[in-house]
């Protein structure tokens, strides 16, 4: 009996020495100074991530690791089939930490959310359904209850990304759910990010939907996207890294230097405002008065 107690004394001790250390080594990894983020997403979160983002973070001094699950046009309900199923469906982009992208075919979510500690992952719903919140209410909740149960780290946050109404006359197939009007959509989307938001799930909102809106009241106007619903490949996408890397670091992005070679300062100063403005207000527009054209 005595040397029963003594194994499982040292099994004891063992547990919970080697089970401190690895805690100790996950906070450690936690703690190194880089934020890692994963998207779980479409070309929206292209759109949002996979430019702009890397090089604000870099000339704000930062150290950033982006990750994207991509499928073009998922909906939320294909990432929780493709949960249930452990299926090999996504084309895993991840930009490293020293800036270099590479690509793997036919990942798994379940791998991709054990392929770096990641300190973000981020949640959001197809373009045509953004603006719908049962979409949200009946697939969401699988999904978060999926990747909540299989991150390594209880130290994760998690994000919902609101994305972007499309531009006025956009001949996309989802527009007619909103009656062709950007107005409508916008609305159903700030309305439904901010009911979902509240759930209480989330630790951040990255508010791209009104950043886009508020950019299309300067004199660009509704010009930020390049087929009526992805993102312009320059002024319109940095909209969207402008927001993101405020919203991860809480820094004024109005303070960062970086400005795409192919935006005009006074494009990268609406981008940064637009953005700027809409972490303050996330759910109404603002109007950049200060990018009016003079009458």
């Amino acid at each position: 009996m005595m040397k029963v107690k003594r194994i499982l004394l040292i099994c004891f001790l063992t547990v919970l020495f080697f089970g401190n250390d690895r805690l100790s080594a996950q906070n450690r990894v936690l703690n190194d100074g880089v934020v890692r983020i994963l998207a779980i997403g479409n070309s929206f979160s292209e759109d949002a991530i996979e430019q702009n983002l890397y090089e604000l973070a870099q000339a704000g001094k930062k150290k950033i690791v982006i990750g994207n699950l991509y499928i073009g046009g998922a909906p939320l309900s294909l990432h929780v089939k493709n949960a249930k199923g452990d299926l090999a469906a996504y084309r895993y982009r991840k930009i490293a930490l020293d800036g270099q992208m590479s690509e793997k075919l036919n990942e798994k979510l379940s791998d991709a959310l054990l392929d770096e500690p990641w300190d973000y992952i981020s949640f959001q719903q197809a373009s045509p359904l953004s603006g719908d919140y049962n979409s949200y209410a009946k697939d969401l909740p699988l999904l978060y209850d999926y990747v909540t149960k299989h991150v390594e780290f209880p130290e994760t946050k998690y994000i919902l990304h609101q994305t972007w109404a499309y531009q006025n006359g956009s001949t996309h197939e989802g527009f007619v759910k909103y009656n062709r009007s950007q107005e409508n959509m916008y609305r159903a989307i700030v309305n439904t990010s901010k009911e979902v938001f509240n759930w209480g799930n989330f630790d951040l909102l990255i508010p791209c939907g009104t950043a886009i809106q508020n950019a299309r009241s300067s004199f660009v106007g509704d010009n930020f996207t390049r087929d009526g619903y992805h993102l312009n490949l320059n002024y319109g996408r940095f909209v969207a890294a402008c927001t993101w890397y405020e919203s991860l670091f809480k820094e004024p992005i109005i303070e960062n230097t970086f400005l795409p070679l192919k935006v005009s300062y006074i494009e990268g100063q609406i981008a940064k405002q637009a953005a700027h403005k809409a972490l303050s207000s996330p759910y109404e527009i603002t109007v950049l008065k200060d990018f009016q054209l003079m009458n």
